[in-house]
Formats: structure tokens, sequence, C-alpha cells
């Protein structure tokens, strides 16, 4: 299965639901699934709605890729499944640019994956960030600039199911 592109009157009524809960005007800057894999956009997600997940990273040469602006503190964005169905909108804390080889274990705890520590957020992060590298043709290297972004959840209110 491969991650379904959100159906646009789905995410504008799940927005819309959440400006009239929190008086948020405006649209959200993004709406993304995480990971590469269906299965992680599902996973992920999951741990976004039950407030597990409350940080990501990604690699700067993708947003230099594609062209596409860093995230900024106070931006809004709208998580969805590997199904294109919204269930989170996060609002982002922090963004800060740093090498892959400083994320500390405070961030890894943050990310909420597998059993949280900074050994397993590394080793699941090289293989992510490696696949990401061969795919924009450049060497991985525990060097690269990597954007660390911290967020909240902030709609759903806690405790929903997904």
């Amino acid at each position: 299965m491969t991650v379904t592109e959100p159906d646009p009157e789905a995410v504008r009524a799940f927005w819309s639901e959440f400006a009239a809960a929190s008086g948020v005007t405006g649209e959200p800057v993004e709406v993304f699934a995480f990971g590469d894999s269906a299965r992680m956009a599902d996973e992920l997600g999951a741990l976004v709605v039950a407030g597990t997940k409350q940080a990501t990273a990604g690699l700067l040469a993708d947003y230099d890729a594609e062209s596409e602006p860093l995230p900024q503190v106070g931006d809004h964005e709208v998580v969805h499944l590997a199904d294109g169905r919204p269930v989170a909108v996060i609002r982002n804390t922090e963004v800060r640019v740093a090498p892959l080889s400083s994320v500390d274990e405070r961030f890894a705890w943050d990310e909420g994956e597998g059993d949280r520590s900074l050994a397993y957020w590394m080793d699941a992060h090289e293989r992510f960030f490696r696949r990401r590298c061969a795919a924009l043709g450049i060497d991985f290297d525990h060097s690269l600039p990597v954007v660390l972004v911290r967020f909240a959840t902030v709609w759903p209110p806690p405790h929903t199911q997904l």
C-alpha cells in the first residue's frame, strides 16, 4: 500500500472543525504524512494523535531539493494517515538545523518512536536517512544537517482514538 494524497474536502472539513474550536484563522502551512511508507505514515500518525510523538527530523537536503521552506515556530500543519485521512493538527514549537550527530536523548524521547532511546532513534533514522540520501544522490554522513522540529498536538483533543 502506498500513501494516498489527502482529500482536499476532508482536510478542509477537519481544519474547519479545529479552527472553530480553537479560534485559529488562516490555513494549515502544510498537510503531510510522516515517513516514507504507508506503514510508517499510519504508525507515526497514531503516535501523534496519542501525544507520544512530539518531534520529527528531516534532512535539510530534502527541503533544498524540493525548494521547500523550512518549518517555522508557530506553524500549524495537518497530519494524515496513509489512506489520506487527516488525523491531527500540530503546532511547531521549536525548529533548528543541526548535524545528525548532535541529536540527544531528549529529542529521541520526544520523537516517541520504538523504545524512545537514542540508540533506537539513531538506528531507525540512519536507515531512513540513508534511503533519502540514495534517492537524492548524496552520500550519507553523520554530520549531515537535519531539521529538528518539536511540536504540540493541538487537535483533536487529548484521548481521541483513531
